[in-house]
């Protein structure tokens, strides 16, 4: 035997299960533009989720807090996203000027250096040994047009009181010019040697920090062959992608927001490519990024996005909640009036895509409440209920 109480509820059931009225029903396949399907919204009710949009007895569509967000102001950036690949501002390879034995290894990987410091020392006593020959060379050179000097003054001196012949006082000043001549060429074999000289101890040309040792102790080295390479990093460059449809946006000096590591960063566009590439249709952007910590390692991998211009109090909603109208016709969100839907057309600015959020400039109002996603079949003047959950995150 049915007791009453099931028979009045299997009653109120099939009371909520006939509709009222048909109401104007969107397909299940009005996405929003951009947005992403809601995992926590269920429609109850009958078949297709259609309500009355003259306020009957239709089902009510049951969402939660999070599938309804509301209208706000806010700052909303304008900006061009990039990726690319952190580099130091500058890499040098310290070669070999010389060809011989490396007697001399001081530095590893990973050491600072500065500017001057001695790195390595080649055997140096064949270049010693030529610097001191060429200095003997140049004082027996010196010493020899001292003595011509001398003998042109004194056949100036003959030449004038007639004791000498005019050939004699040009054989004179003829000796002068090529003792000056042997002089020059000994003082370059004297600045060619000590450069030898020189050139057998390795400095460093910057500060900066080891970045590989190519060589060892005792090696023969070639002439030209690498022996160390040098990063500058107290100032990194991002050299990063951005499409060319977005080229025209980005302008030396803009802020650069990015993350790499984990971690946020701030830098700035110092120049941009001229051409497009024909391969990826993007141009490279380079942006410099203060590191004076180490904090960044070249070769990091880097996301982020060119700052173009800032719009304070800008009515914003989700992204997610614009939705594609059919052609021809404008975007539109679902707007709640009280306990119904209503479908509302809007005219939408810029898209903050790091922030997920679309400016409004026509069509809402602040504090205006809109669904965001896709939470299923929506129509014009569905009943919707939202379930809010407690601290402990029961519905209630």
């Amino acid at each position: 035997m049915t007791h009453p109480s099931c028979l009045l509820a299997l009653a109120l059931v099939a009371l909520g299960a006939s509709g009222c009225g048909k109401g104007d029903a969107e397909p299940a396949s009005s996405a929003p533009a951009g947005g992403s399907a809601s995992s926590g919204a269920i429609a109850s009710g009958g078949a297709g989720g259609a309500s009355d949009a003259r306020g009957g007895c239709g089902p009510t569509l049951i969402l939660s807090e999070s599938d309804v967000a509301a209208a706000r102001r806010d700052t909303l950036e304008e900006s061009v996203p990039l990726t690319g690949d952190l580099r130091p501002i500058e890499t040098v390879e310290v070669r070999a000027r010389i060809e011989g034995d490396l007697v001399g290894l001081y530095v590893r990987e990973g050491e600072r250096v500065r500017e001057g410091q001695l790195l390595a020392r080649f055997e140096a006593s064949e270049e010693i040994s030529d610097r001191e020959s060429a200095l003997a060379s140049r004082a027996s050179a010196t010493s020899a047009l001292s003595t011509a000097q001398w003998n042109l003054e004194q056949s100036s001196e003959l030449f004038r009181a007639g004791a000498i012949p005019e050939q004699d006082l040009k054989a004179a000043q003829q000796s002068v010019i090529a003792a000056r001549a042997l002089v020059a060429a000994a003082d370059a074999q004297v600045r060619a040697s000590a450069q030898l000289v020189g050139d057998t101890r390795v400095l460093s040309p910057m500060n900066g920090i080891v970045e590989k040792r190519l060589v060892d102790n005792g090696e023969r080295i070639a002439r030209g062959a690498p022996i160390l390479t040098l990063v500058r990093t107290d100032v990194l460059e991002l050299a990063a992608s951005v499409p060319a449809r977005s080229a025209d946006a980005v302008r030396v000096g803009q802020t650069v927001r990015f993350e790499a590591g984990g971690r946020d960063f701030t830098g700035r566009v110092v120049r941009a490519s001229p051409t497009i590439d024909p391969a990826t249709r993007a141009i490279t952007v380079y942006v410099q990024v203060p590191n004076p910590n180490g904090a960044l390692r070249g070769g990091s991998f880097a996301t982020g996005r060119v700052i173009g211009r800032s719009i304070p109090g800008a009515l914003v909603v989700p992204s997610p909640a614009i939705r594609a109208g059919v052609p021809g016709s404008p975007p539109f969100v679902y707007r709640l009036e009280g306990d119904r839907l209503a479908q509302t057309p809007v005219r939408v600015g810029v898209v903050d895509q790091a922030a997920g959020v679309t400016e409004v400039l026509e069509g809402l109002a602040d504090g205006d409440r809109v669904i965001i996603g896709n939470v299923g079949t929506l129509g014009r003047g569905m009943k919707v209920q939202i379930i809010q959950r407690d601290a402990r995150g029961a519905a209630r």
